[in-house]
């Protein structure tokens, strides 16, 4: 067996080879061949050990390991009297080395390859030749075994090196969350992290209490031993309120010698008891690098109950005022936050009143900014913008009453007002589409979808000539979801525009995933292009992302020439603002649509001194 081994292994060559070769050449056409029947080229070497049996075999795959001289290959027959036979020598061989790849050869049946799998697997690195073999199936087994072990050896070092990388890479990732989600003074979470968990807190079923807290006369501490006393001071009064937080709560610090608190609570009584506990804790003297400073804080405290319409921002506000009244109060004590804080509370129920009978009253009315096409300027779109005639306070700004629109969930009734005006609209228009805001709370309302196609459908108009126009924050909360809106929107056959487009800090990403035919560039990007150098480029960098991704690009508050020419020049699709023309009334908008082109640069234009710069979103 051994010689025959030898046989299939060593170098070939002579007279008999070279004919061999040459009968080879004329028979298959390949004057180049360098193998034939399978064997070895010239001058290639196996490099083999011979071991009589079993034990030997084992010895020698021992020593290999040792000497870092490993074997690929282990051709191994079953029968090796004396000693122990060909499947325990697999097992054995295999429990030193699992990469060598081991071969079966054998005329007999003694054991199964599913019995010596089990004992010498895994079975991708064990095969079989049956006697009487064939040089070609030891040569070419041999071959390709010993290829693939070295790739094989390769490829266990690349993922060695990829699982360093890989846990180097997850710790740098750690260490970068956890420094964008914690105070590096304190270590203790940060804005961000207490914004997110103040969102979860008033999303969720539960009763709980927030805390705005800082220190009393911190400034004069500063002033007097130094910034450094002052970092130390901010460092032990957190210890301090982590350590008297009740169970579960939620130490965050704002910044300065501001912090904030979240706990669960039963009802007000219970919110104001843990918080002068806190307070109380805080009242003590702390010894700061020898100094000896006595520790006083105020807090402002909201009670926030499943059900309540708060947004993170306003909890926040709330507690704010009430921290001030807390300090104007004396100082060192709680102060809970109720209506008459805040005088435009107030007025904003006033305006909340008095929007819910606007529409009855006929006090709405939608005016409408041109969107004009690069190349001739034509007018290929109006956006719609909503206008508010109070009798009792006066024309409102949107920017006040869409908020409180949404705040109280009016928005749904306003937003299909809006929508069922900009259709009848359509019908009296030659042919632009027309360009409607959505807030976000509209977006996320149950059966979005079917809910715009029932109006377009009704108002018997193209899905083609409406554009529903979104911010980053209409689709951020949950990114999935929209993403599937968006899809069905866009197949259904409507226009989708990212409205305010770069000032999202995920606006890539959102390129990315969501369906959209239209950017529409912030206007405070194109009001500083004429003086800072990052608008510009920012400006240019969108308007090249758009085109590359055979997007419209809309730039909003186009005022003066300079900005249109700028624009241009930087190849900006389609624009919109002042200069071009105002928001107009729905009886000149019809005549502008249908002259279809603007001339921005005739006398008068844009020259209105009472005009007031502004932009689609914001009137």
């Amino acid at each position: 067996m051994h010689e025959s081994y030898r046989q299939c292994f060593k170098a070939k060559g002579g007279a008999q080879g070279a004919a061999l070769d040459a009968l080879a050449a004329e028979l298959f056409g390949d004057a180049d061949a360098d193998e034939t029947n399978g064997a070895p080229a010239d001058g290639e070497q196996f490099d083999t050990v011979h071991c009589m049996q079993g034990l030997d075999g084992v010895e020698a795959v021992a020593a290999s390991l040792d000497s870092g001289d490993r074997f690929a290959v282990a051709f191994i027959d079953v029968r090796m009297p004396p000693g122990i036979d060909g499947k325990e020598t697999a097992k054995r061989i295999r429990a030193l080395d699992p990469d060598i790849n081991l071969v079966i050869v054998t005329g007999y049946s003694d054991f199964s390859p599913l019995e010596i799998s089990r004992e010498a697997g895994p079975a991708d690195k064990i095969f079989y030749i049956a006697k009487p073999f064939q040089v070609e199936e030891v040569v070419q087994t041999a071959t390709a075994l010993g290829a693939r072990w070295e790739v094989d050896r390769r490829l266990a070092a690349a993922m060695v090196t990829l699982e360093e990388q890989k846990a180097e890479l997850a710790a740098n990732e750690s260490k970068a969350t956890h420094l964008a989600n914690h105070d590096s003074l304190t270590d203790a979470p940060n804005r961000l992290a207490f914004m997110r968990a103040l969102t979860d807190h008033v999303r969720g079923p539960d009763t709980f209490a927030m805390v705005m807290m800082d220190l009393d006369r911190f400034k004069l501490v500063n002033d007097t031993f130094g910034h450094l006393a002052g970092d130390e001071l901010i460092r032990m009064v957190c210890d301090v309120v982590q350590s008297n937080v009740p169970a579960g709560g939620f130490v965050a610090r704002l910044g300065g010698d501001e912090f904030a608190v979240l706990m669960k609570v039963t009802g007000e009584d219970e919110a104001v008891m843990a918080c002068e506990r806190l307070l109380l804790a805080c009242s003590t003297t702390f010894s700061v690098f020898g100094h000896s400073v006595q520790g006083s804080a105020s807090a402002g405290l909201v009670i926030v109950g499943p059900g309540m319409r708060h947004d993170p921002i306003d909890v926040m506000r709330r507690a704010d005022l009430a921290l001030n009244e807390s300090k104007r109060g004396g100082r060192g004590i709680v102060k809970v936050f109720d209506e008459s804080m805040d005088e435009s509370i107030r007025f904003r129920r006033q305006i909340e009143s008095g929007l819910s009978q606007a529409i009855a009253n006929g006090e709405l009315r939608l005016v409408y900014q041109p969107i004009c096409a690069r190349d001739r300027m034509e007018v290929v779109a109006f956006e719609a913008l909503l206008r508010w005639n109070s009798p009792e306070y006066g024309n409102i700004s949107p920017g006040l009453f869409i908020p409180i629109a949404e705040e109280s969930n009016l928005i749904h009734e306003l937003g299909d007002w809006v929508l069922d005006e900009a259709l009848k609209m359509l019908q009296r228009w030659p042919g632009q589409y027309v360009s409607v805001n959505f807030s976000p709370r509209q977006f996320r309302r149950q059966n979005f979808v079917g809910h715009v196609v029932e109006r377009v459908q009704h108002a018997g108009i193209e899905p083609t000539r409406l554009q529903i126009e979104i911010t980053e924050t209409a689709i951020f909360d949950n990114a999935e979801r929209a993403a599937e809106t968006l899809y069905r929107l866009r197949q259904m056959g409507f226009r989708i525009a990212l409205d305010d487009f770069g000032t999202g800090y995920s606006s890539l990403y959102n390129i990315r995933k969501f369906a959209l035919d239209c950017l529409k560039i912030d206007r405070s990007f194109i009001d500083g292009m004429g003086r800072e150098r990052e608008s510009a480029a920012i400006v240019h960098s969108i308007i090249h992302l758009g085109r590359a991704l055979g997007m419209e690009v809309v730039a909003e508050g186009v005022e003066t020439e300079a900005h249109l020419q700028a624009l241009r020049l930087a190849g900006c699709s389609h624009y919109q603002g002042y200069y071009l023309a105002r928001p107009l009334e729905a009886d000149v908008a019809i005549d502008v649509a249908n002259e279809r082109y603007m001339a921005p640069d005739e006398p008068g234009a844009g020259d209105d001194p009472e005009a007031q710069p502004a932009n689609g979103t914001h009137g």
